[in-house]
């Protein structure tokens, strides 16, 4: 198990949501990766769907960047839909 290579959880709890990431663990392959997510993860029927993924093929920004990467976003409001008023019956946006 020392060996075994890490791999991030992310479970769909309903259909029509995205997946979250939750959690871990390590397994030999991602067959083994899956069922142990499935073990660990969603014993209550939490999910619909489960992804796994190793952890080193990962690639994440670093937080001390966050001003070259994000600011400019800031200067494009359009992009943001903060001008619509969306009806109660859409769930999940």
């Amino acid at each position: 198990m020392k060996n075994w290579p890490l791999w991030e959880v992310f479970i769909r709890s309903k259909n029509g949501l995205e997946h979250r990431h939750c959690g871990s663990l390590h397994a030999s392959d991602a067959t083994m990766a899956l069922e142990n997510a499935r073990d660990v993860y969603t014993r209550r029927m939490e999910g619909v769907s489960i992804w796994v993924v190793p952890s080193a093929q990962i690639t994440a920004s670093n937080p001390d960047d966050s001003a070259e990467l994000f600011d400019p976003a800031k200067d494009k409001v359009y992009r943001h839909p903060t001008f619509y008023e969306l009806p109660d019956e859409l769930k999940h946006m």
